[in-house]
Protein backbone atom coordinates (compact mmCIF):
# COMPACT_ATOMS: atom_id res chain seq x y z
CA UNK A 1 0.00 0.00 0.00
CA UNK A 2 1.39 3.37 -1.02
CA UNK A 3 2.33 5.77 1.74
CA UNK A 4 1.68 8.79 -0.48
CA UNK A 5 -1.29 10.73 0.92
CA UNK A 6 -4.34 11.04 -1.29
CA UNK A 7 -4.93 14.57 -2.56
CA UNK A 8 -8.45 15.52 -1.46
CA UNK A 9 -10.52 18.38 -2.80
CA UNK A 10 -13.51 19.63 -0.79
CA UNK A 11 -16.58 20.68 -2.79
CA UNK A 12 -18.67 22.77 -0.43
CA UNK A 13 -17.32 24.49 2.70
CA UNK A 14 -20.61 24.62 4.60
CA UNK A 15 -21.35 22.66 7.76
CA UNK A 16 -20.64 19.17 6.38
CA UNK A 17 -17.62 20.39 4.44
CA UNK A 18 -16.17 22.16 7.46
CA UNK A 19 -16.41 18.97 9.50
CA UNK A 20 -14.78 16.95 6.73
CA UNK A 21 -11.96 19.48 6.41
CA UNK A 22 -11.10 18.96 10.08
CA UNK A 23 -11.32 15.17 9.73
CA UNK A 24 -9.16 15.15 6.60
CA UNK A 25 -6.58 17.50 8.11
CA UNK A 26 -6.09 15.03 10.98
CA UNK A 27 -5.96 11.93 8.77
CA UNK A 28 -2.45 10.63 7.96
CA UNK A 29 -3.53 9.16 4.63
CA UNK A 30 -5.07 12.37 3.29
CA UNK A 31 -3.66 15.69 2.11
CA UNK A 32 -6.11 18.55 1.57
CA UNK A 33 -5.09 20.19 -1.70
CA UNK A 34 -8.05 22.35 -2.80
CA UNK A 35 -11.65 23.36 -2.18
CA UNK A 36 -14.57 24.85 -4.07
CA UNK A 37 -17.20 27.10 -2.51
CA UNK A 38 -19.50 29.64 -4.23
CA UNK A 39 -19.80 31.84 -1.11
CA UNK A 40 -16.93 34.26 -0.66
CA UNK A 41 -16.63 34.10 3.14
CA UNK A 42 -15.19 30.59 3.75
CA UNK A 43 -12.66 30.59 0.90
CA UNK A 44 -10.03 32.96 2.35
CA UNK A 45 -9.94 31.11 5.68
CA UNK A 46 -9.48 27.77 3.88
CA UNK A 47 -6.78 29.11 1.52
CA UNK A 48 -4.92 30.64 4.47
CA UNK A 49 -5.10 27.56 6.68
CA UNK A 50 -4.00 25.06 4.03
CA UNK A 51 -2.01 27.16 1.58
CA UNK A 52 -4.24 25.57 -1.05
CA UNK A 53 -6.36 26.64 -3.99
CA UNK A 54 -9.88 27.81 -3.14
CA UNK A 55 -12.05 27.85 -6.24
CA UNK A 56 -15.49 29.36 -6.80
CA UNK A 57 -16.74 26.37 -8.80
CA UNK A 58 -16.57 22.59 -8.66
CA UNK A 59 -15.62 22.57 -12.35
CA UNK A 60 -12.35 24.30 -11.48
CA UNK A 61 -11.79 21.94 -8.55
CA UNK A 62 -12.26 18.84 -10.71
CA UNK A 63 -9.79 20.22 -13.27
CA UNK A 64 -7.01 20.50 -10.68
CA UNK A 65 -4.44 17.72 -11.31
CA UNK A 66 -3.45 17.69 -7.64
CA UNK A 67 -6.92 16.45 -6.70
CA UNK A 68 -7.12 12.63 -6.58
CA UNK A 69 -10.53 12.48 -4.90
CA UNK A 70 -13.39 14.90 -4.32
CA UNK A 71 -15.59 15.14 -1.26
CA UNK A 72 -18.96 16.48 -2.44
CA UNK A 73 -21.02 18.35 0.16
CA UNK A 74 -22.92 20.64 -2.18
CA UNK A 75 -26.74 21.08 -1.88
CA UNK A 76 -28.64 17.86 -2.47
CA UNK A 77 -30.08 18.85 -5.84
CA UNK A 78 -26.54 19.12 -7.21
CA UNK A 79 -25.22 15.76 -5.96
CA UNK A 80 -25.91 13.91 -9.20
CA UNK A 81 -24.42 16.40 -11.69
CA UNK A 82 -21.45 17.09 -9.44
CA UNK A 83 -20.70 13.40 -8.84
CA UNK A 84 -20.97 12.67 -12.56
CA UNK A 85 -18.64 15.60 -13.31
CA UNK A 86 -16.06 14.36 -10.79
CA UNK A 87 -16.17 10.83 -12.21
CA UNK A 88 -15.79 12.09 -15.78
CA UNK A 89 -12.68 14.01 -14.69
CA UNK A 90 -11.24 10.79 -13.21
CA UNK A 91 -11.69 11.75 -9.56
CA UNK A 92 -12.62 9.25 -6.86
CA UNK A 93 -15.61 10.42 -4.85
CA UNK A 94 -16.88 10.72 -1.31
CA UNK A 95 -20.48 11.89 -1.62
CA UNK A 96 -22.61 13.23 1.22
CA UNK A 97 -25.98 11.61 1.78
CA UNK A 98 -28.44 11.45 0.22
CA UNK A 99 -26.72 10.08 -2.86
CA UNK A 100 -29.30 11.87 -5.04
CA UNK A 101 -32.97 12.81 -5.13
CA UNK A 102 -34.23 10.23 -7.64
CA UNK A 103 -33.38 6.65 -8.54
CA UNK A 104 -32.58 7.78 -12.08
CA UNK A 105 -29.98 10.20 -10.71
CA UNK A 106 -28.51 7.38 -8.60
CA UNK A 107 -28.24 5.23 -11.74
CA UNK A 108 -26.51 8.07 -13.60
CA UNK A 109 -23.89 8.35 -10.83
CA UNK A 110 -23.32 4.59 -10.72
CA UNK A 111 -22.91 4.46 -14.51
CA UNK A 112 -20.46 7.39 -14.54
CA UNK A 113 -18.37 5.85 -11.75
CA UNK A 114 -18.24 2.49 -13.50
CA UNK A 115 -17.33 4.05 -16.88
CA UNK A 116 -14.51 6.03 -15.30
CA UNK A 117 -13.23 3.17 -13.13
CA UNK A 118 -13.22 5.33 -10.00
CA UNK A 119 -14.42 4.53 -6.49
CA UNK A 120 -17.47 5.99 -4.75
CA UNK A 121 -18.15 6.10 -1.01
CA UNK A 122 -21.43 7.65 0.15
CA UNK A 123 -20.99 9.23 3.58
CA UNK A 124 -23.77 7.85 5.77
CA UNK A 125 -21.57 8.63 8.73
CA UNK A 126 -23.61 7.23 11.63
CA UNK A 127 -23.29 3.71 10.27
CA UNK A 128 -19.64 4.09 11.35
CA UNK A 129 -20.59 4.84 14.97
CA UNK A 130 -18.76 2.29 17.16
CA UNK A 131 -21.96 1.09 18.85
CA UNK A 132 -23.70 0.59 15.48
CA UNK A 133 -20.74 -1.37 14.12
CA UNK A 134 -20.63 -3.53 17.25
CA UNK A 135 -24.37 -4.25 17.05
CA UNK A 136 -23.94 -5.19 13.40
CA UNK A 137 -21.07 -7.53 14.32
CA UNK A 138 -23.01 -9.20 17.12
CA UNK A 139 -26.15 -9.64 15.00
CA UNK A 140 -24.18 -11.03 12.05
CA UNK A 141 -22.34 -13.42 14.37
CA UNK A 142 -25.51 -14.59 16.11
CA UNK A 143 -24.13 -13.84 19.57
CA UNK A 144 -27.60 -13.06 20.93
CA UNK A 145 -29.50 -15.39 18.63
CA UNK A 146 -31.63 -14.44 15.61
CA UNK A 147 -32.52 -10.79 15.07
CA UNK A 148 -36.15 -10.03 15.89
CA UNK A 149 -36.73 -6.28 15.58
CA UNK A 150 -35.13 -2.84 15.63
CA UNK A 151 -36.59 0.36 17.09
CA UNK A 152 -35.03 3.74 16.18
CA UNK A 153 -36.15 7.06 17.66
CA UNK A 154 -34.71 10.57 17.44
CA UNK A 155 -36.14 13.98 18.43
CA UNK A 156 -34.07 17.08 17.59
CA UNK A 157 -34.20 20.77 16.68
CA UNK A 158 -33.46 20.04 13.01
CA UNK A 159 -36.17 22.15 11.40
CA UNK A 160 -35.25 25.29 13.36
CA UNK A 161 -31.57 25.52 12.64
CA UNK A 162 -30.80 28.21 10.04
CA UNK A 163 -31.78 26.83 6.65
CA UNK A 164 -31.25 27.64 2.99
CA UNK A 165 -34.57 27.88 1.06
CA UNK A 166 -34.12 24.48 -0.60
CA UNK A 167 -33.68 22.82 2.79
CA UNK A 168 -37.33 23.62 3.48
CA UNK A 169 -38.49 22.39 0.07
CA UNK A 170 -39.05 18.64 -0.17
CA UNK A 171 -38.87 18.71 -3.98
CA UNK A 172 -35.31 20.01 -3.75
CA UNK A 173 -34.19 17.55 -1.08
CA UNK A 174 -35.35 19.45 1.99
CA UNK A 175 -36.92 18.20 5.17
CA UNK A 176 -36.13 15.20 7.31
CA UNK A 177 -36.75 12.55 4.61
CA UNK A 178 -33.56 13.52 2.77
CA UNK A 179 -31.50 15.03 5.58
CA UNK A 180 -31.99 13.07 8.81
CA UNK A 181 -34.02 9.91 8.26
CA UNK A 182 -31.35 8.53 5.83
CA UNK A 183 -29.08 8.04 8.86
CA UNK A 184 -31.73 5.88 10.54
CA UNK A 185 -32.38 3.97 7.31
CA UNK A 186 -28.67 3.28 6.84
CA UNK A 187 -28.15 2.07 10.42
CA UNK A 188 -31.26 -0.12 10.36
CA UNK A 189 -30.28 -1.68 7.04
CA UNK A 190 -26.68 -2.25 8.16
CA UNK A 191 -27.69 -4.03 11.35
CA UNK A 192 -30.52 -5.94 9.69
CA UNK A 193 -28.52 -7.18 6.70
CA UNK A 194 -29.60 -4.69 4.05
CA UNK A 195 -32.63 -6.09 2.24
CA UNK A 196 -35.85 -4.36 3.23
CA UNK A 197 -39.05 -5.70 1.66
CA UNK A 198 -41.51 -2.86 2.21
CA UNK A 199 -42.30 0.32 4.16
CA UNK A 200 -45.40 2.02 5.56
CA UNK A 201 -45.17 5.59 6.86
CA UNK A 202 -46.98 8.68 8.03
CA UNK A 203 -45.25 12.07 7.86
CA UNK A 204 -46.06 15.37 9.58
CA UNK A 205 -45.90 18.96 8.33
CA UNK A 206 -46.83 20.94 11.42
CA UNK A 207 -45.43 24.43 10.76
CA UNK A 208 -46.60 26.36 7.67
CA UNK A 209 -43.54 28.60 8.01
CA UNK A 210 -41.28 25.52 7.58
CA UNK A 211 -43.28 23.82 4.77
CA UNK A 212 -41.60 20.41 4.65
CA UNK A 213 -41.73 17.15 6.57
CA UNK A 214 -40.56 17.55 10.15
CA UNK A 215 -41.93 14.37 11.70
CA UNK A 216 -42.16 10.73 10.63
CA UNK A 217 -43.43 7.42 11.98
CA UNK A 218 -42.61 4.38 9.85
CA UNK A 219 -42.75 0.60 9.84
CA UNK A 220 -40.08 -1.22 7.82
CA UNK A 221 -40.09 -4.94 7.06
CA UNK A 222 -37.03 -6.93 6.04
CA UNK A 223 -37.31 -9.67 3.44
CA UNK A 224 -36.92 -12.35 6.14
CA UNK A 225 -39.68 -10.94 8.32
CA UNK A 226 -37.64 -8.88 10.78
CA UNK A 227 -39.42 -5.64 11.64
CA UNK A 228 -38.09 -2.15 12.30
CA UNK A 229 -39.84 0.99 13.55
CA UNK A 230 -38.52 4.46 12.79
CA UNK A 231 -39.59 7.66 14.53
CA UNK A 232 -38.10 11.10 13.85
CA UNK A 233 -39.22 14.48 15.17
CA UNK A 234 -37.41 17.69 14.29
CA UNK A 235 -39.65 20.32 15.88
CA UNK A 236 -37.38 21.44 18.76
CA UNK A 237 -39.76 20.69 21.61
CA UNK A 238 -38.63 17.35 23.05
CA UNK A 239 -34.94 16.43 22.73
CA UNK A 240 -34.28 12.69 22.78
CA UNK A 241 -30.74 13.33 24.03
CA UNK A 242 -32.57 13.50 27.36
CA UNK A 243 -32.74 9.71 26.98
CA UNK A 244 -29.05 9.48 26.08
CA UNK A 245 -27.27 11.05 29.06
CA UNK A 246 -27.48 14.59 27.58
CA UNK A 247 -24.83 13.76 25.00
CA UNK A 248 -25.11 15.36 21.58
CA UNK A 249 -25.16 13.60 18.22
CA UNK A 250 -21.41 14.07 17.78
CA UNK A 251 -20.62 12.89 21.31
CA UNK A 252 -20.24 16.19 23.18
CA UNK A 253 -21.77 16.94 26.57
CA UNK A 254 -24.70 19.35 26.25
CA UNK A 255 -26.78 21.41 28.70
CA UNK A 256 -30.13 19.85 29.65
CA UNK A 257 -32.23 23.00 29.44
CA UNK A 258 -32.26 23.75 25.71
CA UNK A 259 -35.78 22.60 24.75
CA UNK A 260 -37.10 25.14 22.24
CA UNK A 261 -33.81 27.08 22.17
CA UNK A 262 -33.38 26.80 18.40
CA UNK A 263 -36.90 28.16 17.86
CA UNK A 264 -36.23 31.07 20.17
CA UNK A 265 -32.91 31.90 18.54
CA UNK A 266 -34.43 31.80 15.08
CA UNK A 267 -37.37 33.98 16.15
CA UNK A 268 -34.99 36.53 17.66
CA UNK A 269 -33.28 36.90 14.27
CA UNK A 270 -36.31 36.35 12.05
CA UNK A 271 -35.52 39.32 9.84
CA UNK A 272 -32.06 37.96 9.07
CA UNK A 273 -31.16 35.95 5.98
CA UNK A 274 -31.09 32.32 7.15
CA UNK A 275 -28.64 31.33 4.41
CA UNK A 276 -26.21 33.95 5.71
CA UNK A 277 -26.76 32.83 9.30
CA UNK A 278 -26.01 29.27 8.26
CA UNK A 279 -22.70 30.32 6.72
CA UNK A 280 -21.78 32.40 9.77
CA UNK A 281 -22.58 29.62 12.24
CA UNK A 282 -21.49 26.46 10.44
CA UNK A 283 -19.29 27.11 7.39
CA UNK A 284 -15.52 26.71 7.40
CA UNK A 285 -13.92 29.42 9.49
CA UNK A 286 -16.57 29.30 12.23
CA UNK A 287 -15.57 28.12 15.71
CA UNK A 288 -15.37 24.29 15.54
CA UNK A 289 -16.09 23.62 19.21
CA UNK A 290 -14.43 21.20 21.61
CA UNK A 291 -13.62 17.61 20.56
CA UNK A 292 -16.35 15.16 21.60
CA UNK A 293 -15.85 13.39 24.91
CA UNK A 294 -18.14 10.44 24.16
CA UNK A 295 -19.30 8.18 21.36
CA UNK A 296 -21.44 9.71 18.60
CA UNK A 297 -25.03 8.53 18.27
CA UNK A 298 -28.21 9.28 16.35
CA UNK A 299 -30.94 9.09 18.93
CA UNK A 300 -32.07 5.95 20.68
CA UNK A 301 -31.84 2.61 18.89
CA UNK A 302 -32.79 -0.69 20.54
CA UNK A 303 -31.93 -3.94 18.77
CA UNK A 304 -33.90 -7.00 19.89
CA UNK A 305 -32.62 -10.54 19.35
CA UNK A 306 -33.95 -13.85 20.62
CA UNK A 307 -31.37 -13.90 23.41
CA UNK A 308 -31.16 -10.25 24.43
CA UNK A 309 -31.28 -6.60 23.50
CA UNK A 310 -28.72 -3.86 22.83
CA UNK A 311 -28.45 -0.09 22.78
CA UNK A 312 -25.62 2.43 22.75
CA UNK A 313 -24.21 3.70 26.04
CA UNK A 314 -22.30 6.96 26.42
CA UNK A 315 -18.99 5.25 25.66
CA UNK A 316 -19.85 1.76 24.48
CA UNK A 317 -22.73 -0.67 24.20
CA UNK A 318 -25.27 -1.88 26.76
CA UNK A 319 -26.30 -5.53 26.43
CA UNK A 320 -29.38 -6.83 28.24
CA UNK A 321 -29.79 -10.61 28.48
CA UNK A 322 -30.88 -13.31 30.91
CA UNK A 323 -27.90 -12.49 33.13
CA UNK A 324 -28.90 -8.84 33.45
CA UNK A 325 -27.26 -5.73 32.02
CA UNK A 326 -23.62 -5.33 31.06
CA UNK A 327 -21.61 -2.70 29.19
CA UNK A 328 -19.12 -3.42 26.44
CA UNK A 329 -16.43 -0.75 26.26
CA UNK A 330 -15.65 0.38 22.71
CA UNK A 331 -12.62 2.23 21.33
CA UNK A 332 -12.88 6.00 21.42
CA UNK A 333 -14.09 7.48 18.17
CA UNK A 334 -11.93 9.61 15.93
CA UNK A 335 -11.85 13.35 16.54
CA UNK A 336 -14.43 13.75 13.76
CA UNK A 337 -16.62 10.66 14.15
CA UNK A 338 -17.83 9.08 10.94
CA UNK A 339 -15.86 11.27 8.57
CA UNK A 340 -12.50 9.77 9.52
CA UNK A 341 -13.88 6.26 8.95
CA UNK A 342 -15.37 7.30 5.60
CA UNK A 343 -11.90 8.42 4.57
CA UNK A 344 -10.53 5.06 5.75
CA UNK A 345 -12.96 3.34 3.36
CA UNK A 346 -11.93 5.64 0.52
CA UNK A 347 -8.27 4.83 1.06
CA UNK A 348 -8.98 1.10 1.34
CA UNK A 349 -10.83 1.22 -1.98
CA UNK A 350 -8.24 3.33 -3.80
CA UNK A 351 -5.11 1.69 -2.42
CA UNK A 352 -6.27 -1.83 -1.64
CA UNK A 353 -9.19 -2.45 -3.95
CA UNK A 354 -11.57 -3.13 -1.07
CA UNK A 355 -15.10 -2.07 -2.08
CA UNK A 356 -16.90 -0.06 0.60
CA UNK A 357 -20.24 -1.14 2.06
CA UNK A 358 -21.61 2.36 1.41
CA UNK A 359 -21.08 2.13 -2.35
CA UNK A 360 -23.38 3.38 -5.08
CA UNK A 361 -25.83 0.49 -5.07
CA UNK A 362 -26.10 0.47 -1.27
CA UNK A 363 -26.72 4.22 -1.27
CA UNK A 364 -29.29 3.91 -4.06
CA UNK A 365 -31.16 1.41 -1.88
CA UNK A 366 -31.21 4.01 0.93
CA UNK A 367 -32.60 6.63 -1.47
CA UNK A 368 -35.25 4.13 -2.56
CA UNK A 369 -36.36 3.79 1.07
CA UNK A 370 -36.53 7.57 1.58
CA UNK A 371 -38.62 7.99 -1.56
CA UNK A 372 -40.85 5.07 -0.59
CA UNK A 373 -41.46 6.53 2.87
CA UNK A 374 -42.48 9.83 1.29
CA UNK A 375 -44.73 8.07 -1.21
CA UNK A 376 -46.27 5.87 1.48
CA UNK A 377 -47.10 8.89 3.60
CA UNK A 378 -48.73 10.67 0.67
CA UNK A 379 -50.66 7.65 -0.63
CA UNK A 380 -51.36 6.14 2.81
CA UNK A 381 -50.36 2.62 1.83
CA UNK A 382 -47.53 0.09 1.98
CA UNK A 383 -44.82 0.45 -0.66
CA UNK A 384 -42.90 -2.63 -1.80
CA UNK A 385 -39.20 -2.06 -2.54
CA UNK A 386 -37.33 -3.28 -5.62
CA UNK A 387 -33.69 -2.15 -5.40
CA UNK A 388 -32.44 -3.39 -2.04
CA UNK A 389 -29.03 -5.03 -1.63
CA UNK A 390 -27.35 -7.04 1.12
CA UNK A 391 -24.49 -5.85 3.29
Amino acid sequence: MSATPIGLGIAGLGMAGAVMVRAAAAHPGIKIVAAAEPHDAPRPAFARDFNAAAYASIEELCSDPAVDAVYIATPHQFHAPHAVLAAERGKHIVLEKPMALTLAECDAIIAAVERAGVHLVVGHTHAFDPAVREMRRMVAGGELGPLGMIAALNYTNFLYRPRRPEELDTARGGGILFNQVPHQIDMIRLIGGGRLRSVRAQAARLDPARPTEGGLVAFLEFDKGVAASLVYGGYDFFDSDELHFWISERGADKPPDQHGAARRALAARQAADESRLRVEQYAYGAEPGAPPAHQPHFGLMIVTCAGGEMRASADGLFVYDQNGKREIALPKSAAMPGRSEVLDDLIAAMRGGHPPVQNGRWAKANVEVSLALLRSARERREIVLEHQVEV
